[in-house]
């Protein structure tokens, strides 16, 4: 059983402040499953205006958290890092719901297991809970792109749009 601290989280995603929603992985079963934590703080971004007079964490935010605990299993179970010629992509949210606010104080436990791997789509189960009541829960679908590299002036030379941006 892997246990990662933010050091070793921050070598598998590319995701930074005020984007980076895992704190430290508890469990990681290469292939299989992990078990993640985010420590909710009153100090995070989105409670300045979700909602003012009742700060609740934005279900959205959940599922990425969920989804940026998925990639650092992938990125184990491929025995690879995040790097600048990789992205990981979301292609896929199913069955989304959303049971409890999360609130400043909380500490999200998402939970995150391997359901099928077919080709280049990895498809995964994930819940999230807060002292052991789901939260949140969905199914989700994501894929590693090679990307092109990028230009002097700080663009990349492709142009293409990720898979599922409108």
């Amino acid at each position: 059983m892997t246990v990662l601290d933010i050091r070793a989280i921050l070598e598998h995603l590319p995701h930074r402040y005020p984007m980076l929603l895992v704190d430290r992985v508890l469990e990681l079963e290469k292939g299989k499953r992990i078990v993640a934590v985010k420590n909710v703080s009153i100090n995070e971004p989105f409670f300045t205006g979700h909602f003012p007079y009742l700060p609740v964490m934005p279900g959205v935010l959940q599922v990425e958290a969920l989804a940026q605990a998925a990639g650092i299993l992938s990125f184990q179970t491929m025995g690879r890092v995040s790097d600048a010629s990789t992205v990981y992509y979301f292609v896929g949210i199913d069955s989304a719901r959303f049971k409890r606010p999360v609130v400043p104080g909380d500490q999200l436990r998402l939970e995150v297991e391997i359901v099928r791997i077919s080709r280049s789509i990895w498809k995964y189960a994930g819940k999230a809970t807060v002292d052991g009541q789901v939260a949140a829960e969905a199914e989700l679908m994501c894929t590693l792109r090679e990307i092109e590299p990028v230009n002097g002036n700080g663009n990349g030379s492709g142009g293409g749009t990720a898979p599922g941006a409108a």
